[in-house]
């Protein structure tokens, strides 16, 4: 199984002014460095968390269906599936009907459940089932949730001042506590 991000957001959860007034900071000489900055740390908590905070389009990838006949989507907030394809033996894809599966978004994680006797099976070996997905709060920064928003504003702040992995002459600075205690409620509960 693979996840692979086909098209991105079109905004950053944090604006940039956001950022330089979180930081306290005049001017445009540092806008670079915390446009990056707030792009990594948007990337962080939603790879240690594994949603998407702005609405994104993502592509998982499958060998086979699972036997359960239920897919379990690994990114949240799900929006929608857009579409289901399967592809045979020669790597042409054929498009699943919508009405052949139910998108369960009420389920943590999110799924797809077959409404058919049996999905259609791939003809390849290895990825031969895309299924294309929406994910995220919303498309504009009101949308995600302030706890998100403020970790991302912590962690800009974090590594603008620690700019190297490790300072020489002190201990390893780690990501702050803070940070991971803006972010629990949004982790994923595993029993």
């Amino acid at each position: 199984m693979a996840l692979v991000l086909t098209s991105g957001p079109a905004s950053e959860p944090v604006t940039l002014s956001e950022a330089k007034a979180h930081l306290r900071i005049d001017g445009g000489a540092e806008d670079v460095l915390l446009t990056s900055l707030i792009l990594t740390s948007r990337l962080h908590i939603e790879a240690a968390l594994g949603l998407a905070m702005i609405t994104q389009s993502w592509m998982l990838v499958l060998d086979r269906w699972p036997g359960d006949g239920s897919v379990d989507i690994p990114i949240a907030p799900l929006q929608a599936i857009t579409a289901v394809r399967v592809r045979n033996a020669a790597g042409n894809a054929s498009v699943v009907a919508p009405t052949s599966y139910l998108v369960d978004l009420a389920s943590k994680p999110p799924r797809l459940v077959w409404n058919t006797a049996a999905p259609p099976l791939p003809g390849r070996v290895a990825n031969g089932i895309e299924i294309d997905v929406t994910a995220g709060f919303g498309a504009s920064t009101a949308s995600v949730p302030a706890p998100l928003k403020h970790a991302i504003l912590m962690l800009v702040a974090h590594w603008y001042e620690h700019r190297d992995p490790v300072e020489i002459g002190s201990a390893a600075v780690r990501i702050p506590d803070a940070v991971n205690d803006l972010i629990q409620p949004f982790r994923k509960i595993r029993l």
